[in-house]
């Protein structure tokens, strides 16, 4: 037998996924959801507290509870890798309505809020034991955030690192005035005279730290996605390295392999 809270959840959930209750529509207050159900304060508390969690309604501090839009989801598939590399030779109208982020929802380029933050100096010595180098070369730290417009949490946080002497030949490549760049990572690269060969993902799931929690605006309990892409070059070295963290409750990873046949 359920109890009481959560038979008031299941009857709130079914309104607001029936569309009886809509996105921003605000909850009666607790005092006529007491007289509709005929239960205790602790009790309403602890069915609100339930859709809470579950990410379907929000407390407004003095105002009230409403009814929470869902957030748009991203899938990200393996495929986007060759799509960023064929944009190398693209077009540069057609990089710029077709990055990694546009690849992966479907979105367009104007629906997006991007920032960057470029630092140069040394990375930590397991980065630099990746890229095979001594722990005091120079490092191009760069901080990626994507947004869509109409909401006001990032869908990732990206670090990524690239050798500084591989890239400064190109100054444009050091102003992060000039992200988001059109074509992405590959074509940054190709500036300088390097082709990625292949992409490896190191992909694991932990519990978020608390300031990751804040900035994607994540419910208590959500995990996150942390993916460690790698590029290599056609020369076999490591080329830019980047810790992506991605919420994942707006996430999905499918990733297709295609098998040779046999012959």
């Amino acid at each position: 037998m359920p109890a009481k809270y959560e038979l008031i959840s299941g009857d709130l959930r079914r309104q607001i996924e029936s569309g009886e209750l809509r996105p921003g529509d605000q909850l009666p207050g607790e005092a006529a959801l007491i007289n509709r159900y005929r239960v205790s304060v602790p009790t309403i508390r602890q069915a609100l507290a339930v859709l809470r969690t579950e990410g379907l309604i929000e407390a407004r501090h003095g105002i009230g509870t409403f009814v929470r839009a869902p957030r748009l989801k991203v899938i990200r598939r393996n495929e986007r890798h060759q799509t960023e590399k064929a944009l190398v030779h693209a077009a540069d109208e057609e990089r710029r309505r077709n990055g990694s982020a546009e690849t992966d929802t479907g979105h367009l380029t104007e629906e997006f809020s991007f920032s960057a933050e470029y630092r140069t100096g040394t990375a930590s010595e397991a980065v630099a034991e990746i890229f095979g180098v001594s722990p005091d070369t120079e490092f191009l730290q760069r901080s990626y955030r994507s947004r869509f417009v109409d909401e006001d949490v990032p869908i990732s946080i990206v670090t990524s690192y690239i050798k500084l002497d591989a890239v400064e030949s190109n100054p444009a490549l050091l102003d992060s005035s000039n992200e988001p760049w059109p074509g992405g990572t590959m074509h940054q690269l190709s500036t300088v005279g390097i082709e990625v060969d292949r992409v490896v993902e190191d992909i694991t799931t932990r519990l978020p730290s608390p300031s990751e929690t804040e900035a994607l605006g994540l419910l208590p309990g959500t995990a996150v996605f942390i993916i460690r892409k790698t590029l290599i070059d056609i020369n076999g070295r490591v080329v830019e390295l980047s810790d992506v963290v991605l919420p994942g409750d707006r996430h999905r990873l499918i990733y297709t392999t295609q098998l040779e046949r046999w012959t």
